[in-house]
């Protein structure tokens, strides 16, 4: 009893001469929880009045938070004579560990870094990307978030998103458009194409030059030989589903007030006259 009791006494003796150094660990790291937050946004602000994208902003603030988080840890635990070295080696093979079993978390996480870092896409760029399409409204580090034409929320891992193939609508800066329609049989189909191609330049974004509108006949179909306009938009100037809806009202009213025929499907039925049997 004698031994346990000056044990008992060393210890409380040890934490009481400890105490201001723990008192002064957790005020440090308390601070530096503060400070990080403050860096972070400080970086942001200064990061946008300088025009950086949003995606670096995002970037360069995170990773002055958790720089001076981990600064703050490791001062804080100095301050309490632990063994930094030993604990941040402790750390690196538990870090490893951690990331051999989590391998999606790890995959993640480091393919939302190379996602910010790179910028295959902006915020706010309309994309498709591993089926989905829609506007992007944030890349954390975990997944891609976007917002779908119909509204829906989708969260699409990093990982998927940087190893699939990306289209980004938002960069470019023209795009063609292919209006497929049908004439029937009996149409002058040189009078189709001149009425197609002034119809569709009465749209005040289609491009002309070396993008000037175009009609290739490529088919005979069941009940009209059909062909496909082609034609350039700025997508600066209109977007591509307006532009593809007045393409498709000015071709309708120009065939209407030229006489030109839209067929529907015919189909021919022969009906076969039964033979009376002897």
């Amino acid at each position: 009893m004698q031994i346990d009791s000056q044990a008992l006494t060393a210890a409380f003796q040890n934490t009481v001469l400890s105490l201001p150094n723990i008192i002064s660990a957790v005020v440090i790291f308390v601070v530096m929880l503060v400070v990080a937050a403050l860096a972070a946004k400080f970086v942001q602000r200064a990061s946008q009045r300088r025009g950086i994208r949003l995606e670096a902003t995002l970037l360069l603030s995170r990773a002055t938070r958790w720089i001076i988080i981990a600064i703050g840890i490791v001062w804080a635990l100095q301050q309490v004579n632990f063994n930094v070295t030993g604990f941040v080696a402790a750390l690196g093979i538990l870090a490893f560990t951690i990331g051999f079993a989590l391998q999606d978390i790890s995959k993640n996480f480091v393919a939302g870094i190379l996602l910010l870092w790179q910028q295959p896409f902006n915020i706010g760029d309309v994309i498709s990307v591993a089926g989905f399409t829609g506007k992007v409204s944030d890349v954390s580090i975990r997944a891609t978030e976007m917002r779908t034409f119909d509204g829906l929320q989708v969260l699409i891992p990093n990982s998927e998103v940087y190893t699939s193939p990306i289209t980004n609508f938002t960069k470019a800066s023209v795009r063609r458009l292919a209006l497929r329609i049908g004439v029937s049989y009996g149409t002058d189909l040189d009078k189709a194409t001149r009425v197609a191609l002034e119809a569709i330049n009465t749209l005040p974004d289609v491009l002309g030059d070396d993008l000037a509108p175009s009609v290739v006949f490529d088919n005979f179909g069941d009940s009209s030989i059909d062909f496909t306009l082609f034609y350039w938009i700025d997508t600066g100037a209109t977007q591509f589903q307006v532009a593809q809806d007045q393409g498709v009202k000015v071709v309708k009213v120009a065939f209407d007030r030229e006489g030109i025929d839209i067929p529907f499907p015919v189909r021919t039925m022969l009906m076969a006259q039964s033979v009376p049997q002897s």
